[in-house]
């Protein structure tokens, strides 16, 4: 039987596209402005913004409200071959081409989302340089995204639970294309503004996808699938950026690393064509017709049942009612200080380091290499983690990684205490880098895997938002100019590593293999 037609289970598709049309058209009336500029080497700070410009901007904000409201989900139905059809769970479905189909759009999607935020190291030069603006200054821009990102993570994780999660995905895309005007920006502080928003949107895609992710893939492939789709997505967002900065900021300047969101964000709504909607999100909301169609297309058996709308009104039900239960508080808290211990140590001691070590003594060769290993080493470590993850134990995994955080941090604080002569840094940075690439690789997919469906995507977009909480908080230390020292800032980032080191052992579950439907139970 075919899938279902995209964006089926929505109530007002054609308002949707609608919506989609008045972003795309509020941003095409900002090149001219760009485009303008193009004999002044496209530099457009201190140019009042005309008349057209201030009709596209508005025209954007009514069109992102107008696809939100498109999104609403439809009404629920249950009615046709669904009275007489049983269909087998996607935790039992043999792994199938519509399997590594979704896994490689995710990819995709994930390389397009990961882009946006990584794109900040490269327009921050030619910011500088353009709006004549301090480091100090500058450094807003990075906090505004890093902000948006906790609270897009949240409120898409909520979204995601009553709207759905390709509804999120799409959200998500319809945002981006919106904020690809800070490329014709004039003034600084409207592109810390824009940038709080691409935050907001990158932020918020990512849990969802671990989400729809978790809920499509079968029982003994979702691990290693889940980790894989993350880590290859995360790579690949920086690998694009670097390679698109390199071949076009030389000839059209930083300013075109955003207008990049137009085409990546429309490629990301055309992508959900092969995107489906979770079954268990459908089968929550009522709707088992598109349920059963959606799971037939992932290889579900389907039997003739008079019982079928029964069992699945039961399990509806069953989802509908579900609060979040008072025993996932313990591993939330848990979950919750890893990601914060890997902000503080992913957006502050690693962006420290180097100065730190120069200062101390150690080579700028050392210094200067340690952002550059820690994308070399991110690779390798994706595909180990994955094994280890689902071959292995995944809390095991997880564990481990975390323990080779914190040794990283007590090498850290011995190298600082001890003298160049006496000390190598290269032992201490790689478990550092090993640990924090392997954290994550694999917290996200497993927050994923350890909630109920009610509560899966706000829960996964929570702990997501605590990952570039604590980042925030290294940034408002920097920008108020009060980093520590070596030795304390890694003794800052130690406490919460070993505290979340003995939570995660005490308070949380082997998920590897692990049927989501056991969670149901358990939380009925």
């Amino acid at each position: 039987m075919a899938a279902t037609p995209v964006l089926s289970d929505r109530r007002h598709f054609l308002i949707f596209t609608a919506g989609c049309a008045c972003v795309t058209a509020g941003v095409l009336m900002h090149l001219p402005m760009f485009w303008a500029g193009r004999d002044m080497g496209f530099m457009l700070a201190g140019m009042p913004m005309d008349a057209q410009m201030q009709w596209g901007m508005a025209l954007i904000l009514a069109g992102i409200a107008v696809a939100t409201f498109g999104l609403l989900p439809g009404r629920a139905a249950v009615a046709g071959p669904a009275h007489e059809l049983t269909v087998s769970a996607p935790e039992d479905a043999p792994l199938g081409r519509a399997h590594y189909r979704l896994m490689l759009v995710l990819v995709v999607a994930l390389v397009i989302d990961v882009m946006k935020p990584a794109s900040l190291g490269f327009v921050v030069p030619g910011m500088r340089g353009e709006y004549g603006v301090s480091s100090q200054v500058v450094a807003w821009l990075p906090l505004a995204a890093l902000c948006g990102t906790v609270i897009g993570s949240v409120v898409w994780g909520a979204l995601a639970d009553v709207f759905g999660r390709r509804a999120s995905i799409l959200l998500s895309a319809v945002m981006f294309v919106g904020t690809s005007i800070c490329g014709a920006m004039p003034s600084f502080w409207w592109n810390v503004g824009m940038c709080f928003l691409m935050g907001a949107a990158a932020g918020g895609m990512l849990p969802v996808t671990y989400a729809l992710l978790a809920e499509t893939m079968p029982s003994k492939q979702r691990g290693w699938a889940l980790v894989l789709v993350g880590g290859l997505g995360a790579a690949g967002g920086y690998l694009a950026a670097s390679a698109l900065s390199a071949w076009l900021v030389p000839i059209l300047s930083w300013r075109i690393l955003w207008f990049l969101n137009l085409p990546t964000g429309l490629a990301l709504i055309f992508l959900n064509v092969f995107i489906p909607e979770s079954p268990k999100f459908l089968l929550a909301l009522g709707r088992i017709r598109e349920a059963h169609l959606v799971l037939r297309r992932f290889g579900c058996i389907v039997r003739e049942s008079g019982a079928a709308v029964a069992q699945l009104q039961s399990t509806s039900e069953r989802s509908a009612a579900l609060a979040v239960p008072a025993a996932y508080l313990a591993q939330t808290v848990a979950l919750s200080i890893v990601a914060l211990a890997w902000g503080l140590i992913n957006f502050g001691l690693l962006l420290w380091m180097p100065a730190h070590l120069v200062a101390k003594g150690y080579s700028m060769g050392v210094s200067s290499g340690l952002l550059a290993a820690s994308a070399l080493i991110a690779v390798p470590t994706v595909f180990v983690a994955a094994w280890l993850y689902s071959r292995w134990s995944s809390k095991g995994a997880l564990v481990g990684a975390i323990a080779l955080c914190g040794a990283g941090l007590l090498g850290l604080i011995h190298l600082e205490l001890s003298s160049p002569q006496d000390a190598s840094p290269v032992l201490v940075i790689a478990l550092l880098i090993v640990g924090i690439n392997g954290i994550i690789a694999m917290l996200l997919p497993y927050a994923a895997e350890s909630y109920p469906l009610q509560v899966r995507g706000r829960a996964t977009g929570w702990v997501a938002a605590c990952t570039k909480a604590g980042g925030l908080a290294a940034q408002l230390l920097g920008l108020l100019g009060l980093v520590p020292g070596l030795a304390w800032a890694a003794v800052l980032a130690l406490v919460p590593v070993l505290l979340s080191l003995f939570l995660v052992v005490r308070y949380c579950a082997e998920t590897r293999g692990r049927d989501l439907r056991d969670l149901e139970g358990q939380a009925g």
